[in-house]
């Protein structure tokens, strides 16, 4: 099951289209569904989760925590929308193709996918690419 939640106001978006598109991102990795839950919240929100759970006083777009078990994803992406606008613009991209590689990206990492090093960034931008391409195909 898969559940949007939201702690700040956000664009609606027909969250089924969604919900397809990370199922099939789940089955091009040969992962299944347990329970995931996107949380769309501001800066202020996912501030107070960086500093209370992972002691980082910085503001960041996305953090994810992982409760997969072997092929069973699961786990809680917070991502701050605030942040993903922020990105948007700097980056001269629309903001839900924006939005849509911070999801992939919160998934990528509850499949496995790290980001730490140059090469895993690396693959990890990939990754991210190629999921949102799969956003667009016809279903």
């Amino acid at each position: 099951m898969i559940n949007f939640n939201y702690e700040i106001g956000l664009e609606p978006f027909e969250e089924a289209i969604y919900e397809d598109w990370l199922l099939r991102i789940l089955q091009s990795e040969g992962f299944l569904l347990g329970s995931l839950e996107y949380i769309f919240c501001g800066d202020a929100y996912l501030l107070k989760i960086n500093q209370d759970y992972l002691n980082h006083d910085t503001y960041t777009d996305i953090i994810t925590f992982d409760y997969t078990e072997g092929k069973m994803v699961g786990g809680d992406v917070f991502i701050s929308v605030e942040r993903v606008k922020e990105n948007a613009d700097q980056y001269e991209v629309d903001f839900i193709n924006e939005l849509q590689r911070v999801m992939a990206h919160g998934l990528l990492h509850l499949l496995g996918y790290k980001d730490k090093s140059k090469v895993e960034a690396a693959l990890m931008r990939a990754k991210e690419e190629e999921k949102i391409k799969m956003f667009h195909v016809e279903q």
